[in-house]
């Protein structure tokens, strides 16, 4: 070629140094191979598009099952993927030799290669001398450690037997690969099959519990330890004549039994056989030894998770009761989910017991803890509290007993350093009138979803967890369940996990509640799922395990007046009610957070403040002009836009209040002022015994609070 002239196209430069060019693409399973590339490949010598199967056909076996190999070293490694490879007539016999090199690339995502290479015909080692029928891959020992730390990755993950015996199926061993694979167990003086690979179902009767005395191989490993290798089927005849007969059917030519060995105990066998003779060199045999040894630790560790599961699942299923009978007019629904670490038990429970008098008992608890200990005492606090209920006694006796119960149980002989105690809340229901009797031994607060949606926690009395103090009491606080409205009882497990304290758990679980429209059943499994849910759902915090403590959840659900529709009704009154003792000043704060939740739609922001402001004055009055105790009753009645707020505070006073002008510098006097400036309705009703004072406020749309006007 003089100076100055083009160069000549890189086909020709090819097609002069007899060099081939291939593409393979695995997310289509198509080869591409150009005219020099087919005729390397025993193809006509012309451009063609072949698939895997096709091309598979052209190689040798082994050499196949070693392109993988080097393959996936080669992208890890970011290298070039360079093997030698024979190529195979249809009559299986190699009629030459080549090299081939490419550049991989891997989609992560797609999990598919992409290769772009070259084919080049080499004459050593040739056809029929030693090396050609021994692995002829460039770099076969670096081919063996990518495969084995693949091997033992894939192992290490699986997490039960059948996925052990998935993984070893599809093992790619470097310059040899088993066709058939058997997993032999020992139960007594029998051999078991657990799995096998490449063979028909029913082949495996003959060899399933065969005596360890039997002249097999696998029988032999066993008993010996030792591993046995056949290179022939003469091999297996001469050696084990009696049962050569059952291995002969499968037309396999090679043979490798190897002890499945764990803590010097050899627990099972495993075969490996080959369609093609395999010599079993000492490479060969070092890769099946260690294969073995992996094997033998992911069964080992497989059938101890499974263990461990059964032992979890027997203890839930006679811990945890089934909810029993239905009640009359209500529904109920439930769900424990296990911690996530250990056994997956711990201390959550639930319960509904019927009661002697016609009422039934829900009870939601947590013992301290995520151990097996936690789950005895569990167990034994479940009974206890199911005892005492069954005797009749009220709520606040039930726990009060349960508290002394578990005191004497962990505080007795038990170490200083195990002292454990429980939360509880015990909730006494009356079908007829949806009255609930609740107790709460330092447990969170049940929420109500009313009828509308609306979703409001429902401060409650409480006493020390079960355990602390065994002459502790628990005040029982009475609440009503309408129509329509769903009981929420939960263990902390459900609002604080995922990074979460209780502020921001109990605003993703109100999100679920509020939004739900399905029935009671679909609404358990919502809340469960809002929390191991993946991390970017629900606004949860910071990124964490969302496994990390045990969760009980237990929904009770009052029909409505429709029949057909016995969750989901939407009248137009919502109403909370809650009591203020002339002890506990601090509940005119809840009593004020209560309203709130209530007008969380309300359109106007400033009649909110309003009427939260009149509700602290008329509170306040009861408690600093009476000695009686005070009941607010807070009611929202119409369609949004046109709704009417009434809120109703009653005593047992019979002073009426009257209206001051209180001067500049006084404390007081100026509640009825106040109601009479702000609220669009208001008065005064004496009751057989005390009064009551109300106050109304009319919904007002935003350009007429904005406007001052209502």
């Amino acid at each position: 070629m003089r100076t100055g002239e083009p160069l000549p196209a890189v086909g020709e430069v090819l097609a002069a140094l007899a060099t081939g060019l291939w593409h393979w693409d695995t997310a289509t399973g198509l080869v591409t191979v150009d005219t020099e590339a087919a005729r390397l490949l025993g193809l006509p010598a012309e451009e063609t598009v072949l698939t895997e199967a096709q091309t598979r056909a052209r190689l040798h076996p082994v050499d196949w099952n070693e392109i993988t190999g080097v393959i996936q070293l080669a992208v890890a490694e970011d290298t070039l993927a360079e093997v030698r490879v024979r190529i195979m007539d249809d009559q299986g016999q190699v009629v030459r030799v080549v090299r081939s090199r490419s550049k991989p690339s891997f989609d992560p995502v797609k999990k598919v290669y992409e290769l772009i290479g070259t084919l080049q015909e080499v004459t050593e080692p040739r056809p029929g001398t030693p090396a050609g029928r021994t692995a002829v891959t460039g770099d076969w020992r670096r081919s063996r450690e990518a495969f084995l730390l693949d091997a033992g990755r894939a192992l290490a993950e699986a997490r039960s037997t059948t996925e052990v015996l998935r993984v070893a199926a599809g093992l790619s061993m470097p310059g040899f690969s088993p066709d058939g694979l058997a997993v032999f167990g020992v139960e007594g003086d029998r051999l078991t099959i657990i799995g096998h690979h490449g063979h028909q179902p029913g082949d495996e009767s003959p060899f399933s519990h065969m005596a360890l005395a039997t002249d097999y191989p696998a029988a032999e490993v066993v008993r010996t330890g030792r591993a046995v290798y056949l290179s022939s089927p003469d091999d297996y005849r001469s050696r084990y004549p009696v049962t050569w007969p059952l291995a002969q059917r499968f037309g396999r030519q090679s043979w490798a039994f190897l002890p499945l060995t764990v803590a010097g105990r050899t627990m099972g066998a495993w075969m490996a056989a080959f369609a093609y003779p395999v010599a079993f060199t000492p490479d060969e045999r070092s890769v099946l030894t260690t294969v073995a040894r992996m094997l033998a630790q992911a069964l080992s560790r497989a059938g101890v998770a499974e263990s461990e599961r059964e032992l979890t699942d027997g203890l839930q299923r006679s811990m945890l009761p089934t909810l029993g009978p239905q009640i009359p007019g209500m529904s109920v629904a439930a769900r424990y989910v296990p911690t996530g670490g250990g056994l997956q038990v711990g201390g959550d429970w639930y319960d509904m017991i019927p009661l002697p008098n016609g009422r039934f008992a829900l009870v939601i608890g947590d013992v301290q803890g995520h151990d097996v200990r936690a789950a005895g005492l569990m167990g034994q606090l479940r009974i206890a509290l199911r005892a005492y209920a069954s005797e009749g006694h009220r709520p606040d006796a039930v726990l009060s007993r349960a508290s002394r119960f578990l005191h004497g149980m962990t505080y007795g002989d038990t170490e200083a350093t195990d002292l454990r105690f429980a939360t509880c809340l015990y909730v006494e229901a009356d079908p007829t009138t949806g009255i609930l009797d609740v107790a709460r031994a330092g447990h969170p607060d049940p929420a109500i979803r009313m009828a509308d949606g609306t979703v409001l926690t429902r401060p409650t009395a409480g006493g020390l967890p079960l355990g602390i103090d065994p002459d502790a009491d628990y005040p029982t606080t009475r609440i009503t369940l309408e129509p329509g409205e769903t009981l929420l009882l939960c263990t902390d497990g459900l609002i604080e996990t995922g990074g979460h304290d209780m502020e921001t758990g109990w605003k993703r679980i109100r999100t679920i509640l509020e939004d739900h429209k399905g029935d009671l059943e679909a609404l358990a499994d919502a809340l469960v799922q809002a929390v191991h849910g993946p991390s970017s759902h629900h606004t949860t915090g910071p990124l964490a395990d969302r496994r990390e403590d045990d969760i009980a959840v237990l929904l009770l659900s009052r029909q409505g007046e429709c029949a057909g529709d016995p969750v989901v009704v939407r009248p137009r009154v919502r109403r909370t009610m809650l009591s203020v003792a002339q002890a506990e000043p601090e509940r005119v704060a809840v009593a004020r957070q209560q309203l709130r939740e209530l007008l969380h739609d309300w359109a106007s922001a400033d009649q909110v403040d309003s009427a939260v402001l009149l509700l602290s004055e008329t509170l306040t009055n009861v408690l600093v002009h009476t000695d009686a105790d005070a009941l607010l009753l807070a009611e929202v009645r119409g369609d949004p836009g046109e709704r009417r707020m009434r809120v109703e505070v009653t005593d047992t006073s019979d002073d009426l209040p009257h209206k001051r002008r209180p001067g500049e510098l006084a404390s007081s006097g100026r509640g009825l002022v106040l109601i009479e400036l702000l609220a669009d309705v208001w008065g005064v009703d004496p009751r057989g015994e005390g009064k009551s004072i109300w106050f109304e406020l009319w919904e007002a749309t935003g350009e007429a609070s904005a406007d001052g006007t209502s």
